[in-house]
């Protein structure tokens, strides 16, 4: 949606008397005079809302007889409000996976020495997940590793390849198998809060 259109939107119905209107649409079909009567104010006065109202189909009008009914445009109420969040949440989800990008890369520099060994693992769950799936990398999916090669792909990092090889599993990031370990799918894999 044009941002042009969503501004000009919420300005037009951004009025206190313009959304009492609504609010009184919302509860069912109103004519301009019951409007008035209701709000207190002049028909001309209701005729001008109703008429900006009309400009950005937030309301539609019906005639019955000589009456004109005046509804409440749900579907586009909806598609407005919807365009903002989406417009608002993009922005927003941009910010959090640049933070957390940031907070990944910031433990890995932290536990990690420049030749990619692990100094010591991490107590904080948090990080001790961060920096397993930073190691698992280099691990094929759909590959199946004897326990020998997978300690000697941990020795590349840490020393301790059987406790890390347990946290693997521990974690669901791999699954073993008569001695044979493979990578799970991302969606099993422990989540990091």
């Amino acid at each position: 949606m044009q941002l042009n259109r969503l501004v000009i939107f919420y300005k037009t119905i951004g009025d206190p008397t313009r959304l009492r209107i609504m609010k009184m649409l919302s509860e069912g079909p109103l004519h301009g005079q019951a409007i008035a009567g209701k709000l207190g104010l002049t028909p001309a006065t209701i005729t001008h809302h109703l008429k900006r109202l009309r400009e950005v189909n937030a309301v539609y009008e019906r005639r019955d007889g000589n009456t004109i009914y005046f509804y409440l445009n749900g579907s586009v109420i909806k598609h407005y409000a919807k365009s903002l969040i989406n417009l608002a949440g993009q922005d927003e989800v941009k910010k959090d996976m640049t933070d957390v990008m940031a907070e990944r890369q910031k433990v890995i520099e932290n536990f990690f020495t420049t030749d990619g060994r692990l100094k010591n693992i991490p107590a904080q769950r948090k990080k001790k997940l961060i920096v397993l799936e930073h190691m698992l990398k280099g691990l094929q999916k759909g590959k199946k590793y004897e326990e020998k090669e997978l300690n000697e792909y941990i020795k590349k990092f840490h020393d301790d390849y059987a406790t890390i090889r347990r946290e693997f599993i521990i974690n669901n990031y791999m699954y073993r198998e008569n001695g044979i370990y493979e990578l799970n799918p991302e969606e099993m894999w422990t989540k990091i809060e």
